[in-house]
């Protein structure tokens, strides 16, 4: 028996709240699609490539009785997002949380950084999440609804890392959206961040675990949907950034 495919769905509750999580078909954006769903939030999975992956989850979370639905959507193309947003209002007619988890990162050293890796980066990184943030405004202020998008560790303090310059510059300009919008939304939109660090499956995880993190181990998955499930029912905290790192780049560089 086959599922359902990246646009078929269950229903959704009239009183429920929805969700729909950037680049949510794999990863770290699966796994905060999966626990918002568990939350009791219908989900919207947007997804660029990775249709079969984007179906799957749809199955997976429409198995355990909760709505969601796929919309492809490439979030560095304002058209796009668009046309994303429209399709929201179309179909669920409402939105509780943006979550902008689309993060590209390709390491490639600054020498080396031609224009087209910095505008694909910068376009994908930090343009889309603010053209999310634009189309979903409207929304979020008429649901009293929150936006949290995902960053990376030590943003706050950074020092150079010329194997990560455009992934860095991108989140620095994440941090000061997620500071402006906090300020030029409230009362109605709360808009937070969630830095993550060296996770279980980052791609260029540190060989010496210990001598590296405080607390010695990576991060998981479940780590930063902690962070998330506090950002969403802390109703008097907006414009913060939270590291989940385990005291990774605490001393900054």
């Amino acid at each position: 028996m086959t599922g359902p495919g990246p646009e078929e769905t269950a229903l959704l509750p009239g009183s429920a709240r929805v969700a729909l999580v950037t680049g949510a078909a794999r990863r770290l954006g699966r796994h905060l699609a999966l626990a918002l769903s568990r939350l009791g939030y219908g989900v919207i999975v947007n997804w660029r490539n990775s249709e079969g992956e984007a179906a799957s989850l749809v199955r997976e979370i429409v198995s355990h009785g909760r709505y969601a639905r796929a919309v492809r959507a490439d979030v560095a193309d304002r058209v796009d997002v668009a046309a994303l947003f429209a399709s929201v209002a179309a179909t669920e007619g409402r939105l509780d949380v943006l979550l902008n988890n689309v993060g590209n990162y390709e390491p490639e050293h600054a020498r080396h950084v031609t224009p087209e890796d910095w505008d694909e980066c910068i376009a994908a990184n930090l343009s889309g999440a603010f053209y999310c943030c634009y189309h979903a405004r409207a929304m979020l202020e008429e649901s009293g609804g929150q936006v949290i998008s995902v960053g990376y560790a030590g943003i706050e303090m950074l020092g150079a890392n010329p194997w990560a310059m455009p992934y860095q510059v991108s989140k620095a300009g994440l941090l000061v959206m997620t500071r402006s919008l906090a300020e030029a939304l409230a009362p109605r939109v709360r808009v937070n961040m969630v830095s993550p660090g060296q996770l279980e499956n980052s791609v260029d995880l540190p060989a010496d675990i210990p001598g590296t993190i405080p607390l010695g181990r990576a991060g998981t998955l479940e780590d930063v949907a902690q962070a998330m499930r506090f950002l969403l029912e802390a109703s008097y905290v907006t414009g913060v950034n939270i590291d989940v790192a385990g005291g990774w780049r605490l001393r900054g560089g």
